[in-house]
């Protein structure tokens, strides 16, 4: 039996307890922390870890520890993830990195300095058809992409922002952060960076409950020329409707849908044909809500693949960063229209 890894966490809420259960798979929980400490304590005894009220008391006494999990709230991402390096730590960081450029550019910046290991939370890029989708992109199977189309069709009500740090610009930083990081990183992953955006959002249906936009459209320029849009809305009536990723090329047409991006909808592609797609994990439940594709297992295969076998890291920071700065654009031309109006 070979090496196992020792992890902490900080933030012992729903996407914390559930890293807690996929750590127990590849490794050993050894601590987790929460200014909430009885959430510490639930989940330490779930998993005979310690409990810690506060990351700097936790980061000072877990030697043993390899990995620092971030799963606090996304304002919080960039003070904990850089905490956490400067202690000596390698860092998961679930998405978004960080609510803004700046602060990814610092914590890509000190994981440099202490020679440690930034990786970041990507899941959905494990989906099955999402990495056939990519492969055939690579391998230019499409040629030429001309034009890619995101939609992101869901439902938050009030109940999922009571009571929680979710609504907050500060902590939440919008939509675009907390919902679709993952679209957005998907969008950059397989098609390219993004040159120019024009983009109109509004909060039609929250307000009171958010600080910010629920739904916008958005028109994108990417460096390679191809374009493309975003429309997103938390405003489906009663229920997530779908989240869909539709691509253009001059040998192909691809449609990944679903509610998650989970199942390949639509392909034409000159003399190929996708087959065989393994069967993807189902979404995140979160009661009423169900969230991306849970695949965090490979999440943490892919860590352990990493710290322990030298393998490549499947999301880094510099791409963490590429998906901040991508949001970062779109809101402020949403901010700056909103302010000229």
């Amino acid at each position: 039996m070979g090496k196992k890894l020792n992890f902490a966490i900080v933030g012992c809420g729903r996407i914390g307890t559930r890293h807690a259960g996929h750590i127990n798979n590849n490794g050993n929980l050894k601590a987790v922390c929460d200014i909430e400490f009885d959430k510490a304590q639930t989940l330490s005894k779930q998993y005979n870890a310690n409990a810690y009220k506060s990351i700097e008391e936790m980061l000072s006494n877990e030697p043993e520890v390899d990995l620092i999990a971030i799963c606090s709230p996304n304002g919080l991402h960039a003070t904990h993830t850089i905490r956490a390096l400067r202690a000596g730590f390698h860092v998961l960081c679930e998405k978004p990195m960080a609510i803004s450029v700046h602060d990814c550019g610092e914590m890509i910046k000190e994981a440099e300095k202490a020679n440690k290991r930034l990786m970041i939370v990507k899941q959905n890029r494990f989906n099955p058809p999402v990495e056939a989708v990519k492969k055939v992109v690579e391998q230019g199977q499409l040629g030429k992409i001309y034009s890619a189309q995101l939609n992101c069709f869901w439902n938050r009500n009030p109940d999922y922002y009571k009571d929680s740090w979710k609504g907050s610009l500060n902590l939440d930083g919008g939509t675009l952060y907390t919902q679709f990081s993952h679209f957005i990183d998907l969008l950059y992953w397989i098609v390219g960076d993004v040159k120019n955006v024009e983009a109109f959002g509004g909060n039609f249906n929250h307000q009171g409950i958010t600080e910010f936009d629920d739904n916008g459209v958005i028109a994108l320029e990417f460096y390679n020329g191809a374009l493309g849009t975003i429309n997103y809305t938390v405003n489906s009536y009663g229920k997530n409707m779908e989240g869909s990723l539709t691509i253009f090329g001059e040998k192909g047409t691809l449609k990944i849908g679903g509610q998650y991006l989970n199942e390949l909808e639509y392909q034409n592609i000159e003399e190929y044909k996708i087959e065989n797609l393994a069967k993807g994990n189902t979404a995140n439940n979160y009661g009423q809500y169900q969230g991306s594709m849970s695949n965090h297992d490979k999440v943490y295969e892919n860590v352990v693949e990493v710290l322990l076998n030298d393998g490549v890291i499947s999301a880094n920071g510099f791409e963490g960063l590429k998906t901040v700065e991508i949001i970062d654009k779109i809101y402020r031309k949403i901010e700056n229209r909103n302010k000229s109006v």
